[in-house]
């Protein structure tokens, strides 16, 4: 096992999903478990999708329209929540722009666009004029246009390990403060619904026609979703005294890549296990200290079953543990911050959202997982996100009056 690390300070932190705009309102939507998913009007698909209102009505400042794309219109879009933008600025400010890192995670980055692309080629088959932006058409186009939006110079990175990126990037971020490479980071993750992931995961027979419900007897399938979301991590040390009481620590982080199969996991949670256990680690944290666990928990009968016994296993029946993916739809490589951003909510609200949509668990759950919400005093929150090829994140995060 690794060992212990200096926790980080997350000084800010927001999210743009289909169940709200902005932490508060997520907050609040968890709290009345009022959902963002709706019938799919994306495509023709017959199912259930979290598509963020509005998104085709938002713009992007005129002198970066050659950055056109429905990833960075939702990017531009997060950005915008809980004066996220004024926080960086401000961070740059106080840093110096070359000590400030950017990490992202995304799993299809633009890729919605390049399908544009395709759709519209000219009679000679050839990309039109305004599509020929190579900028757009990359894996680390995300990254870049951020990049760009906020002006920063420091180190810029893309993760695309599937539906772990945006967790991983904490992981990355610690990494990058600790070596000395960078003074503090925005962390946060894209992704955005397009044709590619809906055909894909429906080819693979793992999209519900019906809102997805994580955990239950019955469950079918998911239900595919967009976000954005973005945080800062910090040194403890280089905050002000009444700001590093106030902000949650970033405890631990644990990755693994168990390589069993290119979209099925590990049959035994193996490598979640070894991720779980490696966050704990690394945080100076028990099994017992755990109050809370956001759990992947996609609604796929394989993911939820592997999941549900390994947490069944390994926790007293006192954890409590849900999925959040019936308020949100499963938003890819955006899914590991929204969550970590359910994890913080509910360390700062004292919060547990319970598993919305599902009404009788699977047999192979303990009573860790949770079907209704729960107030609760949550000092120590996990966030686990599993993709596929097996890469695994579990993130440890720690109220401040509790570190």
């Amino acid at each position: 096992m690794p060992s212990r690390i200096p926790p980080l300070a997350v000084t800010a932190f927001t999210v743009t999903c289909a169940a709200a705009r902005g932490r508060d309102a997520l907050a609040r939507a968890l709290a009345t478990r009022a959902s963002g998913l709706r019938a799919n009007d994306f495509n023709e698909l017959p199912c259930w999708i979290g598509r963020v209102a509005g998104l085709e009505d938002a713009a992007l400042p005129l002198q970066w329209r050659h950055w056109e794309s429905r990833n960075h219109r939702l990017a531009w879009l997060g950005l915008g929540q809980d004066g996220f933008v004024e926080r960086a600025r401000a961070a740059i400010e106080r840093y110096g722009n070359p000590r400030v890192a950017l990490i992202l995670g995304t799993s299809t980055s633009s890729i919605g666009e390049t399908e544009t692309a395709y759709r519209e080629l000219d009679r000679e088959g050839h990309l039109t004029e305004v599509q020929r932006a190579s900028r757009v058409h990359e894996p680390h186009s995300l990254g870049a246009f951020v990049q760009h939006a906020l002006g920063l110079s420091g180190p810029c990175l893309t993760i695309a390990t599937a539906c772990s990126s945006s967790a991983k990037v904490f992981a990355s971020a610690e990494r990058l403060l600790r070596a000395g490479l960078a003074d503090a980071a925005i962390v946060g993750g894209v992704d955005t619904l397009c044709g590619s992931v809906l055909y894909g995961f429906n080819s693979l027979g793992l999209v519900s026609p019906q809102p997805c419900r994580p955990f239950d007897v019955g469950r079918d399938g998911l239900s595919l979703g967009e976000a954005a979301g973005f945080a800062i991590v910090e040194r403890l040390d280089a905050l002000d005294t009444p700001a590093r009481r106030a902000a949650p620590r970033l405890a631990g982080y644990g990755e693994s890549s168990d390589a069993h199969h290119m979209s099925a996991p590990h049959p035994e949670g193996l490598g979640a296990l070894h991720a779980l256990q490696a966050a704990l680690a690394r945080g100076g944290l028990a099994l017992g200290d755990v109050d809370y666990i956001n759990l992947h928990g996609t609604a796929t009968p394989a993911n939820d079953a592997v999941e549900a016994a390994m947490v069944a296993r390994a926790f007293a029946p006192t954890t409590l543990a849900s999925s959040t993916k019936g308020w949100t739809g499963h938003t890819l490589g955006a899914a590991g911050i929204v969550e970590a951003v359910v994890a913080l909510l509910a360390l700062e609200h004292g919060f547990v959202p319970g598993t919305l949509n599902s009404t009788r668990l699977d047999p192979v759950c303990g009573p860790q997982v949770l079907l209704d919400n729960r107030d609760a005093n949550v000092r120590v929150a996990l966030s686990n996100s599993f993709g596929f090829g097996g890469n695994n994140c579990c993130l440890a995060f720690v109220r401040a009056d509790a570190a």
